[in-house]
């Protein structure tokens, strides 16, 4: 009886084992999907004919022709671009994991995990906002032991040392608070802002809580009170060794390398206020010459590889941004039952998590973009932070069948040299000379020379034969802050623009890169994103020439009693009645969709042009590479029009004069449409323009946010009045042009 019972149980155990850890499911909807895409291509194909069989003959039609076929170039644009972006659309799925037959199996054996944060500027990044980030990382429910934190300071600024500094000490408080009370999220700022008093019925809760948050306060005050200095005080610099680091004349473009261990997890005496071990934290600034490219984030981040190589060598790295805390602290165990699935996990080299945001309106004011749907298709691109790799596809490795599978390479703890030993031989590999005549940047680490060095790693690390995961576990992985401003938006969007458009025109286009490497409809699902750029010639010429033409009463579209228009009208609304269901699917709002349609129009007709110009201009030599670093905090004020989802200007930027004069233009066509067709008795006018009038219309509607900025407001968030003047000129002289 004994004998069978414990066969029973080696029976079960082994049934467990043959369980995978992760499991895949088809979207709903998708034969839906597919029948709405037929329909909408059926149209395309009608509207295509109506351009060719009523193209205007030459008889006194000179402007129409060019109009007529520029129009038809764009919708053929459109069209292909549609095409394209069908392909990453065709098979969503979602994944999901089970974490309980992980710790079942592996929780003696997992591996250790080196995480990454990268910062580059204290003035744009605040150092308090930086900690709050590397404390929820190090808080991750994951043993502490097989944890190492590094911080990354392009800035090469001691205020950021000094606040991790402090941050290590808080950590001895916080990380046993969060074990025991299972605090989510871990970060210390955004818990006790969302949480104004211990809602524990614990009678033992309130005096931790308290005692907790006052720790948090007195370290809060400090940083800040040293950020507002813009220096550390003499006293304080006696505190530890690494601020002596910081000679005279060091500065931010020109000073050695600096590597700190500041706890170091290997000493048995790194302990927290339970006696519990604490996570490796590590800060670095790599070395900076004026004389050295440093190749911005991506140079950051092959050194980290580096000096963590030497210090803990996790086999798992995960690379974040300082401002995208860790919301869910089972979020490690989540991308280790991809890596560690007994089928599937050796041939995934990165489990991308998507990048969310804390700080969203309601309605998302200026939109969001994501990449989920490629996972289907050989999976996601990785996209800089929130992603979780193996290190060995990091440094070069190609897939292969007969690759030895397990961790071996676990956490380098046997490693015995002393901190400060360890510390003195990590800055040769953060120097500036170190990369000379080596392979980093080129098919080790981090590709350089792109502006998204992170999309074109990850299409490397796929041609090399691995395959990726998206995951999206029901909570939120990593939460950043979003921009609050419209310039902002429009900033960050030229440079991914830019980046994916370097992409397209170089010899890593995913058609060419990718080629027989990576699936074909996986290559569609990156130029989705290359050809980004590309929209925006199509889109300025169709929301400017079918209104200068209508001042003009030229008709570009069928009469209203053709059937031709069917096609026109099934087009658009199926399009935008389908992206609407989506939207409202996927718990948005309708408000939250209007706003995503400006943002759309508003990155094409700005972000994507100047993209496609420097990108123009690049591959001329005119100008040089650059990267531009989103501001991470607002003044109160733009906080507050930003919550009550109030659009934010007062920039004379060119992409605001480039806006306003696009609305400006619209507005002028659409009432000097409508007086003729008031004052036309027999409704001819209506008969021939009314689609190029309904679209003015639209474009009208769309940039209602836009009027109130240059006429409306009198706040600082208002269109400065330089902008006002040189739209409303501009659209004057295109209009005065149109009509005569």
């Amino acid at each position: 009886m004994v004998r069978d019972k414990q066969t029973d149980r080696e029976e079960e155990m082994n049934k467990d084992e043959r369980l995978p850890l992760f499991g895949t499911k088809v979207a709903k909807g998708r034969n839906l999907f597919r029948c709405y895409v037929a329909s909408v291509f059926v149209g395309i194909i009608l509207i295509c004919l109506y351009r060719i069989i009523h193209f205007p003959s030459a008889n006194g039609q000179v402007l129409r022709r060019w109009a007529w076929m520029g129009l038809f170039l764009s919708e053929l644009w459109f069209s292909l671009y549609w095409f394209v972006s069908q392909f990453s659309r065709w098979n969503p799925i979602h994944r999901y994991t089970f974490r309980d037959l992980l710790s079942q199996r592996y929780e003696e054996v997992l591996p250790g995990v080196d995480i990454f944060v990268c910062t580059a500027d204290p003035g744009i990044e605040p150092p308090i906002m930086v900690i709050n980030t590397v404390l929820s990382v190090m808080a991750y429910n994951y043993p502490s032991q097989k944890l190492s934190v590094y911080l990354s300071d392009d800035a090469g600024s001691d205020l950021t040392f000094y606040a991790l500094l402090e941050a290590s000490r808080f950590s001895k408080l916080w990380l046993p608070f969060c074990r025991k009370f299972s605090i989510e999220p871990r970060s210390p700022a955004v818990y006790f802002s969302s949480n104004p008093q211990p809602n524990d019925h614990n009678p033992s809760t309130p005096l931790d809580w308290f005692s907790v948050k006052k720790a948090y306060e007195d370290m809060k005050n400090r940083i800040e009170t040293t950020s507002r200095l813009g220096r550390i005080p003499e006293e304080k610099r006696k505190e530890h060794k690494g601020l002596l680091e910081w000679g005279y004349g060091a500065t931010r473009q020109d000073h050695p390398s600096i590597v700190q261990i500041l706890i170091d997890g290997r000493n048995g005496k790194a302990v927290d206020v339970e006696g519990q071990p604490l996570p490796t934290l590590v800060y670095l600034a790599r070395e900076k010459r004026p004389q050295y490219h440093h190749n911005f984030k991506a140079g950051s981040m092959n050194s980290l590889i580096r000096v963590s190589s030497k210090i803990s060598n996790g086999p798992i790295i995960l690379n974040v941004d300082c401002d995208m805390y860790s919301n869910n602290s089972e979020i490690v165990r989540e991308a280790l039952c991809f890596f560690m699935d007994e089928e599937k996990g050796h041939e995934i080299a990165y489990v991308q998590f998507p990048q969310d945001y804390n700080n969203l309106t309601r309605n998302d004011l200026y939109g969001t973009v994501e990449f989920p749907s490629m996972d289907a298709n050989g999976g996601p691109c990785y996209v800089g932070s929130g992603c979780f790799h193996r290190r060995d596809t990091l440094c070069g490795m190609k897939y292969s069948k007969e690759r030895e599978r397990g961790w071996k390479g676990e956490n380098n703890r046997e490693n015995r040299e002393i901190a400060t030993v360890l510390e003195e031989s990590c800055k040769v590999l953060a120097s500036c000379t170190y990369e000379e005549n080596t392979q980093w940047g080129k098919e080790m680490g981090l590709k350089y020379g792109c502006a998204v060095e992170d999309i074109i790693t990850g299409l490397s690390i796929q041609c090399r034969g691995w395959k990726s995961i998206y995951c999206r576990p029901e909570k939120d992985g990593f939460l950043g802050v979003a921009a609050t401003t419209l310039l902002q938006s429009l900033v960050q969007n030229k440079r991914w623009s830019e980046g994916q458009f370097q992409i397209f025109l170089s010899r890593h286009n995913p058609f060419i890169y990718g080629h027989k490497k990576i699936p074909l409809r996986l290559q569609f699902s990156y130029n989705r994103y290359s050809m980004w750029a590309l929209n925006c010639l199509a889109t300025l010429y169709y929301v400017t020439v079918p209104t200068l033409c209508l001042l003009n009463s030229i008709p570009l579209f069928p009469e209203m009693s053709s059937l031709w228009i069917l096609p026109f009208a099934y087009v658009f609304l199926a399009e935008y009645s389908y992206s609407l269901g989506e939207f409202l699917y996927s718990a948005g709002t309708i408000q939250g969709w209007w706003n995503e349609q400006r943002a759309w129009m508003y990155r094409r007709t700005t972000s994507y042009l100047f993209a496609f110009l420097d990108t123009i201009l690049k591959l001329l030599g005119f100008v040089e590479l650059s990267f531009v670093i989103s501001e991470k905090v607002s003044d109160e004020d733009v906080s507050r029009r930003y919550e009550q989802e109030v659009m934010e200007f007062g920039s004379p930027s060119p992409m605001f004069t480039i806006l306003a004069t696009l609305a400006m233009l619209n507005l002028f066509g659409f009432v000097w449409g409508v007086k003729r067709v008031v004052m036309d008795a027999q409704l001819r006018a209506l008969e021939l323009l009314a689609i190029q009038l309904i679209l003015s219309g639209v474009l009208v509607l769309v940039n209602l946010p836009l009027y109130q900025g240059l006429f409306f407001r009198k706040d600082k968030g208002a269109m400065p009045t330089s902008v006002t003047y040189k739209s409303v000129g501009l659209a004057l002289l295109a209009s005065a042009i149109a009509l005569y």
